[in-house]
């Protein structure tokens, strides 16, 4: 059996990591020799992408963003299969605040988690919806997406981030009548790949058989899921027992949609990496808009959708 280490993109296992739960649980890994095993990374020793650099994981899920950042910086690792296939932040406000777009964040406090990326994306929603967005009023919320209940105690009057299929479904003493929920690919926000699948170019090389076979029963767990969301409810009992079931069906139902395009699980699309590499780059947060090239390879993907 070869032993394989994925990291997971969050600091909890989540819905969007279905397709691997799955596939464990089914024994479709090992029917292919592969011994997986799924962990979180440790903020204190950097994210997904730094722990695939220093080889504490065979295979990693991150955002697209931060993989061509790293590759503008040099660092041989590459995305192999997308997870998503649109964006799955939100702008989470109260139908008090008013707020119903992006321009009228305007005079209003947004929390956010302030990363150059963050920052780029709230001012593109905000001035293609032709609004000011240096009129809006910034408030520094880390990595703690704000709750509902954190918004009607006045810590801010929206907050960017958090995802419209996992936070913006828990439950809240706030009813649900009284949120507003929008999704940014429904108010602006260029085409990408929220997250991808990637590994070292080292593991790449050297085990090419492991990475197809990988690839393989991965892609099989997530097309389970995606025609039948709740069959990864079991999976999930076991390591998020502080879930409701509710919440996680709830959750599954609304991502795995994502996951597909044209029906098939994995490729990378050129528009989405190529475009937001150009955005990343109008944004000041890539310097090279050319970085996309040979940052991503379908080319270990099932033949079916290479």
């Amino acid at each position: 059996m070869n032993a394989v280490r994925v990291m997971l993109e969050y600091f909890h296992p989540w819905p969007n990591s279905a397709g691997f739960y799955l596939a464990r649980e089914r024994g479709w890994y090992q029917e292919l020799g592969l011994d997986v095993e799924l962990v979180v990374h440790d903020p204190y020793r950097g994210d997904t992408l730094e722990h695939l650099l220093n080889g504490a994981a065979d295979f990693g899920v991150f955002p697209s963003n931060r993989l061509l950042v790293r590759r503008g910086l040099g660092q041989p690792l590459q995305g192999i299969a997308a997870i998503n296939h649109g964006g799955l932040e939100s702008i989470q406000t109260l139908t008090d605040t008013g707020i119903r777009r992006p321009r009228d964040l305007q005079g209003k406090r947004l929390a956010l988690n302030p990363t150059p990326r963050g920052l780029a994306m709230v001012r593109h929603l905000v001035s293609t919806d032709g609004g000011d967005p240096d009129a809006v009023i910034l408030v520094d919320s880390g990595v703690r997406e704000l709750r509902p209940d954190q918004l009607a105690d006045g810590i801010a009057d929206a907050s960017f981030g958090g995802y419209w299929a996992w936070e913006a479904l828990m439950p809240s003493t706030i009813a649900s009548e009284r949120r507003v929920v929008l999704p940014v690919d429904s108010i602006g926000a260029p085409a990408y790949h929220s997250y991808l699948l990637g590994a070292h170019e080292q593991t790449l090389s050297a085990k090419p058989e492991v990475v197809r076979d990988f690839l393989a029963a991965t892609a099989r767990g997530f097309l389970a899921v995606a025609q039948d969301p709740d069959s990864a409810l079991q999976a999930y009992e076991s390591v998020t027992p502080y879930f409701p079931a509710e919440l996680l069906s709830a959750s599954l139902h609304a991502i795995a949609p994502s996951w597909l395009h044209n029906g098939q699980w994995g490729e990378q699309r050129e528009p989405l990496v190529a475009g937001y590499a150009q955005w990343l780059h109008q944004h000041r947060v890539l310097d090279n808009p050319e970085i996309w090239r040979g940052a991503t390879s379908n080319a270990f993907l099932p033949e079916s959708v290479q």
